[in-house]
């Protein structure tokens, strides 16, 4: 398994995570993989094998090969059918949205072929120069030539959701809104607006898959051998919250997180 992460280019980088790569090898009997929310949108170009996406225990669909995943608020299971061959880009929670003009809410849960976000030709060339390109780095030049003609002009995040989403980052998902606002609660049900519209969840929502992620990576990295010690970092009220939490977004415990097969593939994203 190969997994690498890239930084993207400086006028991006307010917009942008990272660009990352997967390759895993076919293997005899492929093993669903639970995938669990992180609270960011991802562009991906599935260049292997097809992969399934299970909408039930037993239904599953075939992930578009070129494809954006919204928000995701629930865990879910993929399966790959043979080799895992993806190239991505993460975008900050608010940072898709300055990209295309289809509600951001609409993405949430789903995944979505770029074909149905973009100019259906402009889409289809897009794929094909991502598809035929030699390696990782000409694959970030060809995606960030594309995003950087989107961008009509400089990019300007709304400054009352960055703000908002800046500090539920810097306390890892602790601030609470009427902190964040201070004595300007008017502005509450604007946020809520301008949230659903760029993020596509709610700031309670995001705040809650930010803490756990710092949760997780608690976990991952043995930060701490004590479920009440991470649940009292992370300013859960008390460890049953802090695992019913866990469970609501991963579908699991944390025991059973750290050594499940079938989370190979988010502990290694989370890591």
């Amino acid at each position: 398994m190969n997994y690498q992460t890239f930084q993207p280019h400086p006028d991006l980088a307010s917009l942008i995570s990272c660009y990352w790569t997967l390759e895993v090898p076919a293997e005899g009997e492929a093993k669903r993989q639970r995938i669990i929310p992180d609270g960011c949108i991802e562009m991906a170009f599935i260049l292997g094998d097809d992969i399934k996406r299970y909408i039930s225990q037993d239904e599953f669909i075939l992930q578009p090969r070129a494809m954006v995943l919204g928000q995701t608020v629930d865990p879910f299971f993929i399966e790959p059918l043979g080799q895992v061959n993806t190239f991505a880009i993460r975008f900050y929670p608010y940072g898709f949205a300055n990209f295309v003009t289809s509600p951001i809410k609409d993405l949430v849960n789903r995944e979505t072929p770029i074909a149905g976000l973009f100019e259906e030709h402009t889409a289809n060339a897009l794929e094909q120069k991502i598809i035929q390109a030699k390696h990782s780095q000409q694959r970030i030049a060809i995606i960030e030539s594309f995003l950087l003609e989107k961008l009509n002009e400089k990019a300007i995040i709304d400054n009352i959701v960055k703000k908002t989403v800046d500090a539920l980052i810097s306390s890892n998902g602790t601030e609470s809104i009427r902190a964040i606002l201070k004595k300007d609660l008017s502005k509450r049900r604007q946020l809520e607006r301008k949230f659903k519209k760029q993020i596509g969840v709610s700031p309670k929502q995001l705040g809650k898959v930010i803490r756990l992620q710092t949760a997780i990576k608690m976990l991952l990295n043995q930060e701490s051998d004590s479920l009440t010690a991470i649940a009292y970092q992370t300013e859960y009220y008390d460890q049953a919250h802090f695992i019913k939490d866990f469970k609501e977004f991963t579908g699991i415990n944390p025991k059973e997180f750290l050594g499940h097969e079938n989370m190979t593939l988010s502990r290694l994203f989370y890591q």
